[in-house]
């Protein structure tokens, strides 16, 4: 009945493309403004830095793509109505590179509504398993690893080296939820469960205070906490949990933008005379993108220098990062998706998506791993790296032992 009534309201639109029959258009929904505005931008700002590369040099026997942004603010009812528009009204070939779980998964039934038409999500920044499995896998296309990957490499490697008492702070909500089932898996493989935890709502900001929600956890007195939020909550929780005085190794996910929460974090502690940099991990599902030894990275890098692109639907004294985890990993989804039009520049489609995206194997990004893709194989990577600050930036973390109790 949702979507009947949300159809009834649409005000109908012409096709995009319709003066340019060969334009591609992908609909993105995502946040560009509010308390996550940065992932938005960020992503977007890495796969357009591609896309502008492959548009200028001709595109694929003249076919050239071009992505509607729309805003959802991190809220699952905006990024429905959006999603609606770019099928109904804007009649895009394909929903491309969403940000943020909740508001992802609320959008899957329209995928499944929508199966006749070929509607299908490429490439979302999410790592959550509904994305993954039945009965809405088979709509969408995954480059990442999932959270459950990243939440186990966590787990694995914290236990390995000793600390095996785990807490978690997550958000409450799909992405939350999805993290922390991620961790009690992985916990339960060696025996073991969630020592405490403590959720927050979803849009908190870092001016929040999680006193209360430290002091909760740190009762059971636990030797590591992961995280599960985004940027603004994860760095409130450190720096409370560093003003309580617990130094314990706090862990997060690549959702939460290692890079913009560490920039809040140095102006935090400059105000407060402190260091709450220190004692952090994050795992990232894309390596470094200061590891020039990898031609992906430096051609992220090259392109990154040359690119301006700013969606006009964010805050316009947004200063562009040089460089973070979340824009490569942008600028690899854009690298797919100019090979998927490229491989079917013959007659492109929308009901070849799937069997073009299944014939990638092997594919080189230059990040060191391929991407394959199968018919029961919606997911191009599994690879997760882990980081650690070191000199004021999130490093390669190669040698868990300093980690030891």
């Amino acid at each position: 009945m949702l979507v009947a009534v949300a159809l009834q309201l649409l005000v109908p639109m012409r096709a995009v493309g319709a003066e340019r029959p060969r334009e591609l258009v992908f609909g993105m929904s995502a946040a560009f403004t509010g308390a996550t505005g940065e992932l938005g931008i960020e992503f977007y700002r890495g796969f357009m830095a591609y896309i502008d590369r492959f548009n200028e040099s001709g595109g694929a026997d003249g076919w050239t793509i071009r992505v509607l942004p729309a805003n959802d603010g991190y809220n699952p009812v905006p990024c429905f109505r959006n999603t609606l528009n770019f099928i109904e009204g804007e009649e895009v070939f394909a929903l491309f590179s969403y940000v943020g779980t909740p508001t992802t998964t609320h959008i899957l039934p329209l995928l499944q509504k929508f199966k006749d038409r070929d509607v299908y999500l490429l490439f979302p920044f999410t790592g959550a398993m509904p994305l993954r499995t039945p009965p809405f896998g088979q709509y969408v296309y995954n480059l990442r690893a999932s959270y459950f990957e990243e939440t186990a490499g966590l787990v694995d490697n914290l236990i390995a080296v000793g600390r095996d008492r785990i807490a978690v702070f997550y958000q409450a909500d799909a992405y939350g939820r999805t993290g922390w089932d991620g961790v009690h898996r992985a916990l339960k493989r060696h025996g073991l469960s969630i020592v405490s935890e403590a959720a927050y709502r979803r849009g908190a900001p870092f001016e929040q205070d999680f006193s209360r929600e430290v002091a909760h956890i740190m009762r059971a007195e636990p030797d590591a906490v992961i995280v599960i939020g985004t940027y603004a909550s994860q760095a409130a929780f450190i720096r409370d949990a560093r003003d309580a005085g617990h130094d314990l190794p706090v862990a997060g996910l690549s959702f939460a933008d290692s890079d913009k929460m560490l920039e809040m974090l140095r102006a935090a502690g400059r105000e407060a005379d402190r260091d709450y940099t220190s004692g952090l991990i994050n795992s990232q599902v894309v390596p470094s993108y200061e590891d020039v030894s990898l031609p992906g990275v430096r051609l992220y890098r090259e392109l990154m220098d040359k690119s301006a692109n700013i969606p006009e639907l964010s805050d316009t004294a947004y200063t562009p990062r040089r460089f973070s985890f979340v824009s490569f990993e942008g600028f690899l989804n854009g690298m797919l998706l100019c090979e998927m039009v490229s491989r079917m520049a013959d007659n492109p489609s929308r009901k070849r998506i799937p069997e073009v995206l299944e014939s990638i194997r092997d594919f080189d990004l230059g990040i060191g791993v391929n991407v394959n893709f199968g018919h029961e194989r919606h997911q191009g990577l599994d690879k997760v790296y882990f980081t650690t600050v070191v000199e004021g930036r999130f490093e390669p973390l190669d040698d868990w032992r300093e980690w030891r109790p």
